[in-house]
């Protein structure tokens, strides 16, 4: 992975952006809530020592290995692709706004239309309740879409989420994969 960035280089990736990893041919569109300072200092997804999302992926058998943050770029070629919710970084996703969340919906909706993967799996189930209104919603498949894809919800892998320790983390992603999988085949 690239070097660990300085405290000055997290401080000031406060409110700056990350790039989407994007594709052809994506099948399941992740998308976080937010990214992290860590994550826009070092330039790549789920980049913070303790994050459990490299982990949950290739345990649930998105990936061969156990990839590195700096390899985020290779996964349209493994048909996934990474976006967030809200697109500026802060130290915690709390210090994001409801209208935030909300507007951050209508633009994910214009980038699953154009992308139009299989799925959008949000990581984050209290962002996802926010910014679609849906306060009832669980870990799993949703009844709704956006555009034509499917909508499934993960907890949020991040380290400082007790709730959901990786082997259940694991198990959420895995019945995606096993659904993406699932409909790849039906679909041929």
């Amino acid at each position: 992975m690239s070097k660990r960035p300085t405290r000055e280089e997290v401080a000031a990736a406060y409110g700056r952006t990350i790039r989407d990893v994007l594709g052809p041919g994506i099948r399941v569109l992740l998308v976080g809530i937010n990214p992290s300072l860590y994550s826009v200092a070092v330039g790549h997804h789920f980049a913070r020592p303790g994050n459990r999302f490299w982990k949950a992926l290739h345990a649930a058998g998105f990936t061969e290995t156990v990839l590195s943050p700096d390899e985020d770029v290779t996964l349209p070629a493994r048909g996934l692709g990474l976006t967030n919710l809200v697109a500026r970084a802060t130290a915690a996703a709390d210090e994001l706004s409801s209208d935030e969340l909300r507007r951050g919906a209508r633009r994910l909706e214009t980038l699953v239309r154009k992308h139009k993967p299989a799925y959008a799996a949000f990581l984050g189930i209290g962002a996802y309740r926010t910014a679609f209104g849906r306060p009832r919603a669980v870990v799993g498949p949703q009844p709704e879409r956006i555009g034509t894809a499917r909508v499934w919800l993960l907890p949020n892998p991040s380290g400082l989420n007790a709730n959901h320790q990786l082997p259940e983390l694991t198990a959420a992603f895995r019945r995606l994969r096993e659904a993406a999988r699932a409909l790849s085949i039906t679909s041929r």
